[in-house]
This record gives structure tokens, sequence and C-alpha cells, in this order.
């Protein structure tokens, strides 16, 4: 290249597609960082458009893999279901059901396990099927009905649903106890239960533990109790329910959605 033309291109202005890939990818980048890097390219394609930006998701994923964003991958652990106690008298309610049309109508809950250092902590949960919204939560260092029974009421107390409402679990002993029955009576609440081996039958749980744990728990140390349950509130109530967008609730989050298709407001 001669010195004339080294000079002309060293000093000619930026073009404007350079210009606006540039600021787009500055916008992809703040994305990410506000999703603490758990948003892939279609969930930041997804919130660049409800920002009016307009773009391609294939340009978004390009960029972001040019300047290495790529978001936190969860794995996929299969747990073996142990079975407690079979109750003949209760069943799965839910199959071959349609999805819930409406919020209130049933709910799903769990409990999974958390690492701290040599230690577990237990998170039981209460989630809304309709809206994927997590409407109760419990944790502690005991698995056991108090923890399940915790979780269960903290989600009555928040929604109060009416009586009939469908409330699915898996067959553990933590669902199974009696003081466990005897709150779901007192509330009116049906209680359904997984198929005997089927723990896909709680697969909206169960995702929600993959989620949880892909985006917040795994690779973290804690430095105690009180930052791992601080953490995992701010989870649930600031990212979760009030931010992640849901690609079954049409990239809204459960609180949007709620407030998109119910007239009730929680």
């Amino acid at each position: 290249m001669s010195k004339s033309g080294y000079y002309a291109w060293a000093t000619r202005s930026e073009s404007s597609h350079t210009k606006r890939r540039r600021c787009l990818a500055k916008r992809i980048v703040r994305v990410f960082e506000n999703s603490k890097g758990r948003y892939g390219s279609p969930k930041v394609y997804q919130a660049l458009l409800r920002q009016g930006v307009r773009c391609s998701e294939n340009t978004v994923a390009k960029i972001m893999r040019s300047k290495g964003l790529k978001a936190r991958v969860n794995r996929v652990y299969v747990r073996n279901p142990k079975l407690h106690r079979f109750f003949g008298r209760i069943g799965n309610l839910r199959i071959d059901q349609p999805p819930p049309d409406r919020i209130n109508k049933v709910w799903v809950g769990d409990l999974t396990y958390i690492r701290r250092g040599k230690r577990f902590v237990y998170l039981a949960t209460v989630m809304d099927v309709h809206s994927r919204r997590i409407v109760g939560w419990s944790m502690g260092e005991r698995k056991n009905v108090n923890l399940t029974n915790r979780a269960l009421m903290h989600a009555i107390r928040k929604r109060h649903p009416p009586r009939g409402l469908i409330f699915h679990s898996d067959r553990g002993v933590e669902y199974c106890a009696y003081r466990y029955h005897d709150t779901l009576d007192r509330y009116g609440i049906t209680h359904s239960v997984n198929r005997p081996g089927c723990c896909q039958d709680n697969a909206h749980m169960e995702s929600f533990y993959h989620t949880i744990k892909g985006e917040l728990i795994r690779n973290r140390e804690f430095r105690n109790g009180r930052q791992l349950r601080n953490e995992v509130k701010g989870y649930i109530i600031h990212f979760y329910n009030k931010k992640r967008l849901h690609s079954a609730l049409g990239y809204y989050s459960p609180i949007e959605f709620e407030q998109q298709t119910c007239n009730d407001k929680y």
C-alpha cells in the first residue's frame, strides 16, 4: 500500500454501518451484564426488541460470540426418584389436563438442596403454573415437613387462593405427611402427586431448580447462610419473578404475564 493510500485509509471517517454495529454491541453488553450473564442470544435479542432496538437474532449471536459473551450453562442432573409412601387415594390430577387458564388454579411445589461448603441448605418453593411465578418459598438446614409447610403458608398468605386449587408435588414424605395434608385440607386445596417413578410429572418445578442452580448457585462460594438466603430471595423476587424473560410466556416475566392476563394483582 502506498503512503498516500495508507493515510487515506487511516484518516477516513467511520461508516454509518460500523457506528450502528458498535452502538448495538454496547447495548448487547449492557443487557448481558444486567442479566448477570444469565441471558443467551435469544433472550438478549428479546430484551433489545423491548427497548425498541431493531436487529436480528443472528446478528446478536454473532456479536456475543465476537465478544466472548456466553450465558451460564445449566448442566442437567438426573435425580433418581425415591418413593417414600404410596398413597393410593391420591393420584395425578394433571394428567391429560390442559394448561391452567388463570392464576391460582394449579400450583406445584418441590424442594432441592444447595451445597454450602460441607453442608447443605434446603430450598422449598411453590410455583403458580399459569404464570410460572414463584409464589412461596422457604429455606432451612433440615429437609422436613416444617420446611415445605412454611413455603406453602407463604404462598397462601400472599395469594389467598380460592378453594378448589390443585397443589401438585412429588410423593416425598415432606408433602405426604399428616401435618401438610392438614394445611391443604384447611384451605380447601386438593393434593395431586407424581405417578410412581415419574419425576417429569413435576417438570415445571424441576425446570425452575435447573435454572436457579445454573444462573445463581453453581460455581459460587457463599460466605455464610445469611448471604445465601439473601441472594436466593433477591433472585426470586427481583429477577426471576419480575425481570426474567420466559419463552413459554411469550418472553414476558411472570409478573408481566400476570399483569397482561389477569385482573387480580399481587
